[in-house]
């Protein structure tokens, strides 16, 4: 199991990565200054998803996927709290 949630971490932290880029290049084709924003500050790049769904949605939502992959890996891994 620990092969098949290694996998799945480096695949989603992969998604999470593109999904980022991805908004990234949505932000800086509405304005520089939406780019800049979502550059270097810290929840500019929400705040414009929820401004700007329809542009964001598809980058937003394969962040998500790539998180629950993430998150699926590390249940694969025992990363769960220990009693």
């Amino acid at each position: 199991m620990q092969t098949l949630g290694s996998i799945l971490s480096v695949i989603g932290m992969l998604t999470v990565f593109g999904g980022a880029i991805w908004l990234l290049v949505v932000a800086f084709q509405e304005s520089v200054g939406w780019g800049i924003a979502c550059l270097l500050v810290p929840c500019a790049s929400l705040y414009f998803v929820f401004t700007h769904w329809e542009e964001s949605r598809a980058p937003f939502l394969i962040q998500i996927g790539g998180g629950a992959l993430m998150g699926i890996s590390g249940v694969l891994l025992g990363g769960g709290a220990h009693s």
